[in-house]
């Protein structure tokens, strides 16, 4: 390759986002700035190309720079001085107009090195010299080290700063727009750092806006101030005469925090303005006094052995929901086909086990379609037809469809344990993990309230769950992710066992973790009717020693 090739022009890198930072050179070849990708030399075989280093156009050396005039720059409203000041030539035509700006560039040893040359007409832009061997814009100007430096993302931004805050502090610009930002500021940071303060006045745009706080980054913690504008950028102020406006969000420039870290003194008002969220109630009081009910934006756990309830609940919850709110509920019944899951919705409309055939063939089709019209018929449950094919990345899907799409508020998932069944030991545990992470991220994205049944592990010792054995969080199966990221982990126990007719359809409900109210223990008992399928709240007293209760 040509190591006296010449830069002719910069613009748009084809790779990557930057708008400036690709260089092409007269033998054909380009090279990015910012992504470093590197185009061949015109006429040069892939095979050559693969050992060609983009590297040698660092040593271009250029003497025949373009040459103009200092003079105002009248449509940026830049004083003759502040022009001088930068060394920033102008050419203009027989009108004195001017049509092209010329900013020389200059490396550590104050050579000028590089020009960027910029038309007003077609705002189209390219370099002369080696840019990459350049400081930054200005940096030749102001000695490192003092109370300020300004950084923009362009020339004119640099001067217009220069001159609005009274041609007292540095101000200087990087040199290949946002998405060379890092490098340039990696390039210079020697400079940039013997400074007491660094205060970042980028673009007010969402690449201006990533690229200062990557900048600041660089840095130690406190050494970096990002300038937040109105305006587009810093020549905007002064186009509107806006110096004052200017110089206020230049002293009210803030400490660069990373993402996530706020001055809680900074919420002042917003303190008392409450995050939108909604809440239903749970239709037993006793579960209410803990948690003060269920919220959209929260992932509940209901967690149970075998036998122990858990489709009871979960009917219960959804026709509660559907007649205390007027939002629409996701199912995804993974052990159950969408009919069935339509019968149990209406079985507790009924107070009839209607998911039993024999039992619903003792009501008329009218009866039937009454029940349906009220809770089904409503068109606000939308119910997951799996077809027997269940996979983590299809569930993860259909929640956020029915979230997004549906706008479904609440949804079911019943149950957890069957995405990760089949596999054993290590590989459940880690399956769990992922899983309840992403369900943890779909709640956190799309604000739904979900209600997620899993199941317990088989515990040591005699005594099962089956048996009305206390139910722990350590009893969650396969991995600690279910008490971790769940909100509310609410257990559900009973001595199905029992000789005594009410304990063994009687239901503990156990709060395990309570993150709203911090509130855990024994909130109520549920005491299943085998007639009408329906679990009612009864006051019971619990011999927590022995597991048995007494009715009151």
């Amino acid at each position: 390759m040509n190591t006296e090739s010449k830069m002719i022009k910069q613009g748009p890198c084809p790779e990557c986002e930057s708008s400036d930072a690709y260089t092409l050179y007269d033998d054909g070849h380009g090279y990015c700035f910012s992504c470093e990708f590197f185009k061949p030399p015109e006429g040069t075989d892939k095979m050559e190309s693969n050992n060609i280093k983009p590297a040698p156009i660092q040593g271009i050396i250029q003497t025949n720079f373009s040459d103009g005039v200092y003079a105002a720059i009248y449509d940026r409203k830049i004083k003759e001085s502040t022009a001088k000041k930068y060394n920033v030539l102008v050419k203009q035509d027989n009108n004195a107009n001017v049509y092209q700006h010329i900013y020389k560039y200059y490396d550590s040893n104050n050579s000028h090195v590089a020009n960027k040359l910029r038309n007003t007409n077609d705002k189209e832009f390219w370099a002369e010299g080696s840019i990459r061997d350049a400081g930054l814009f200005g940096q030749n100007l102001f000695p490192a080290g003092g109370k300020y430096v300004t950084l923009t993302e362009g020339e004119i931004d640099a001067m217009s700063i220069y001159q609005m805050m009274g041609e007292k502090w540095a101000s200087v610009s990087i040199k290949t727009g946002a998405a060379g930002a890092v490098r340039d500021c990696k390039t210079s940071y020697e400079y940039l750092n013997k400074f007491d303060n660094i205060v970042i006045c980028f673009d007010n745009d969402e690449s201006g806006k990533k690229a200062a706080a990557k900048v600041a980054q660089l840095f130690e913690p406190n050494k970096c101030k990002i300038v937040s504008l109105d305006l587009k950028d810093a020549n905007e102020y002064l186009l509107a005469n806006k110096r004052t406006e200017f110089n206020k969000a230049w002293w009210d420039a803030e400490i660069y925090t990373p993402a996530g870290i706020v001055n809680l003194a900074n919420l002042k008002n917003s303190l008392y303005e409450e995050e939108y969220c909604e809440t239903c109630m749970y239709p037993w009081d006793g579960l209410n006094n803990k948690t003060y009910g269920m919220r959209t934006g929260e992932l509940v756990t209901f967690t149970a052995g075998a036998g122990m309830g858990k489709s009871s609940i979960t009917r219960e919850l959804m026709h509660h929901i559907l007649k205390s709110t007027h939002d629409n509920i996701g199912v995804l019944a993974l052990e159950e086909s969408i009919k069935k899951t339509a019968f149990n919705i209406m079985s507790v409309e009924a107070n009839a086990r209607l998911y039993i055939k024999e039992i619903r063939d003792q009501f008329d089709k009218e009866r039937l379609k009454e029940w349906e019209d009220l809770t089904i018929g409503t068109g606000r449950f939308y119910a997951f037809d799996h077809f027997g094919s269940i996979n983590n990345d299809e569930i993860l899907n259909r929640v956020q469809y029915m979230a997004k799409a549906l706008d479904c508020k609440w949804i079911i998932l019943d149950h957890l344990s069957i995405l990760v069944s089949g596999q054993e030991g290590d590989d459940e545990r880690k399956s769990i993990d992922v899983l309840m992470t992403k369900l943890r991220s779909l709640v956190e994205q799309t604000g739904v309230g979900l209600l997620l049944v899993s199941h317990l592990r088989r515990p040591s010792g005699d005594t099962g769950h089956e048996n009305g054995r206390e139910v722990t969080l350590s009893h969650l199966r396969g991995s600690a992710s279910i008490a971790h990221l769940s909100d509310c982990v609410v257990a559900l126990e009973r001595n199905q066992q029992s000789t005594d007719p009410i304990l063994a359809n009687t239901t503990v409900v156990r709060i395990l973790k309570n993150r709203y109210t911090g509130d855990t223990g024994i909130a109520t008992n549920l005491l299943y009717d085998s007639k009408t399928g329906r679990m009612k709240e009864k006051e019971l007293l619990l011999d927590e020693t022995i597991n048995e209760f007494e009715v009151v």
